[in-house]
């Protein structure tokens, strides 16, 4: 199969790696307000009596245990994900945790102390309405669906790692060497992946077209997430959304997170 890109689109790319090598916030606006045929529209209230899904994840982490690994283990025995590289350069991550200051950037103050700086918050990728990685992939190996779930064809994926650089929360994980010699246990209903090829979390899309809750959800004990469709007014996550504070992650850059924290 051939893959033709536009002389615009082509442009775009060539730009890319220059825009990218220096860097900042600016750059990920140009990337992230860029015309694509790719873009995912903004979730808002459809009228009544059709209820287009927009699937997103609110976290409360004052409920989350320290030291608690149920959900990224649940996760990574679901998809396959390497856990015998952990702590290399070559470790892959679907959910993990990064200090809170790393991830809310500039939402954060100097006031802040240096515990809740680098109290570790679950991480995952973000799943954005108007995701930058989408626009950048060559190949379009990675992509948005309707209901607002970036996607990863590992089969079309050419290991350009453009999305890895478009991605501004630095969500996505790139197979060093074969990621199948890091698994301890293998589960036989969801495919296992090569060396050369980009992954990340899915919102546990496989499940979740079959009417269950991502795995990372349904394991947690203490309900620290919470999954549903921002787009139905009566949904449990509306509800949390309504009735409790939550921020994104780095709201200024322009993509639109779906993935809220509670604070």
């Amino acid at each position: 199969m051939k893959f033709k890109l536009k002389r615009g689109e082509m442009l775009k790319l060539a730009a890319l790696s220059a825009v990218f090598a220096i860097g900042g916030k600016r750059a990920i606006q140009w990337v992230a307000g860029s015309g694509s045929s790719l873009k995912a529209e903004p979730y808002e209230p459809l009228p009544a009596g059709f209820v287009k899904k927009r699937w997103g994840m609110v976290i409360d982490m004052g409920k989350c245990a320290d030291g608690c690994t149920v959900c990224s283990d649940a996760c990574h025995h679901e998809h396959n994900v390497p856990t015998g590289f952990s702590g290399t350069k070559d470790e892959i991550k679907w959910i993990w945790t990064e200090k809170q200051s790393s991830i809310f950037g500039e939402t954060q103050h100097k006031y802040n102390s240096k515990k809740d700086q680098e109290k570790p918050f679950l991480y995952m990728c973000l799943q954005c309405d108007n995701p930058p990685c989408t626009r950048v992939c060559p190949v379009k190996a990675t992509y948005p669906r309707d209901d607002g779930i970036v996607m990863m064809d590992f089969h079309r994926c050419i290991g350009c790692r453009f999305c890895m650089a478009a991605c501004p929360y630095g969500c996505r994980s790139f197979n060093y060497r074969d990621p199948r010699t890091g698994i301890n246990e293998f589960n036989l209903d969801y495919p296992t992946r090569t060396a050369g090829v980009v992954e990340k979390c899915n919102f546990c899309n496989e499940r979740v077209d079959k009417g269950k809750q991502p795995a990372c959800v349904e394991s947690c004990p203490e309900k620290v997430l919470t999954f549903g469709n921002l787009n139905d007014e009566n949904s449990e996550i509306r509800q949390l959304l309504a009735e409790k504070k939550t921020i994104q992650p780095r709201p200024e850059i322009g993509t639109n997170p779906c993935v809220f924290y509670v604070v």
